[in-house]
């Protein structure tokens, strides 16, 4: 099976060459990478070019759309039998073409997902934001998963999708906020066999502080109130409980400020639930600082994501703005 690997880049050069690097290092070597620079000031041209004795590499630059849209432009130009999106910044396993090949030769599916983690070379900083975007104990334990709630959507840092789910479904009919959800579900509604492979897992960087990684995740709570106003049906009450954290937080350091009684309560869950994020990323990830940034990481990801529900949940099912 031949391969187009489709990366969408925004003004992120370094990280493109780490990409690059690692898929130099495949063991399976049927696949072609497209570059798709998405009208980027800080382009990575220059980059690009530099593995073509490497790898066999195509770089585009388009206007800037999104990385939705940059996506369906690889689509457009691909010469595979099977399309695989990674975000620019994964560093991708040596036998991961391997191991989807394997799968699909022996259990075909029309497109996939696979679950992400931490290298050993990231900061402790990514370690721990990776930790809180795959614990079992926040909302990132249901991303990725098998055992998951409801149907199995790929996410689009680790996807894969077949040649003809592109030729009848077509791609990605909205560019940010819950693309890749909504392409999913399209592709379900199609007739398409979906499903995970545990084994091909990328090492995705994600962000490098809090207030980027907040950022993030204020975007993604967003993204859901976007996937229902598509799909009202996919708005599960898992979907609500950062929101609910997020306002048991908030109610927590009134009482406290106020002096009422309940606020004990209150201290007490915070406090187990810290304990509990503590202890797995120590277990997890054999280190103190990890485990202390884990902590934090787990409190952003889940009010940020919560915050960014309530706003869009307010304004858009609420009051029905666009």
């Amino acid at each position: 099976m031949f391969f187009s690997i489709i990366i969408p880049l925004y003004n992120r050069p370094q990280e493109i060459k780490e990409l690059l690097e690692s898929l130099t290092r495949q063991t399976y070597r049927q696949f072609e990478v497209l570059v798709i620079e998405d009208g980027s000031v800080k382009d990575a041209k220059h980059i690009a070019e530099s593995f073509s004795g490497q790898l066999n590499i195509h770089y585009y630059f388009k206007p800037n759309e999104g990385q939705g849209f940059s996506r369906n432009f690889g689509f457009e130009r691909a010469n595979g039998d099977y399309f695989i999106i990674f975000d620019s910044d994964c560093l991708i396993p040596e036998n991961y073409l391997e191991v989807v090949n394997h799968r699909l030769q022996t259990d075909y599916l029309d497109a996939y997902g696979g679950p992400d983690d931490a290298h050993e070379s990231f900061t402790d900083m990514q370690k721990a934001i990776s930790y809180s975007m795959t614990s079992p104990f926040t909302t990132g334990g249901i991303r990725g998963n098998k055992k998951g709630i409801g149907q199995f959507h790929p996410r689009s840092f680790n996807m894969g999708v077949s040649r003809q789910v592109w030729e009848k479904a077509g791609g990605f009919i909205i560019t940010r906020l819950g693309e890749d959800i909504e392409y999913s579900i399209r592709i379900h509604t199609a007739g398409f066999k979906i499903g995970l492979i545990p084994e091909a897992k990328v090492y995705h960087k994600r962000r490098t502080s809090y207030a980027q990684f907040y950022k993030q995740l204020h975007f993604f709570g967003r993204a859901r109130i976007n996937i229902y106003k598509f799909f009202p049906n996919e708005l599960k009450l898992v979907h609500f409980f950062p929101a609910a954290f997020t306002l048991g937080v908030l109610f927590t350091i009134i009482a406290n400020l106020l002096g009422w009684g309940i606020a004990i309560l209150g201290n007490f869950i915070l406090a187990l639930f810290s304990l509990l994020i503590f202890f797995h990323s120590w277990y997890k990830n054999k280190s103190l600082k990890v485990a202390f940034l884990s902590v934090g990481a787990a409190f952003i990801q889940l009010v940020a994501y919560g915050l960014g529900f309530m706003q869009d949940f307010w304004k858009r099912v609420i009051f029905k703005t666009s």
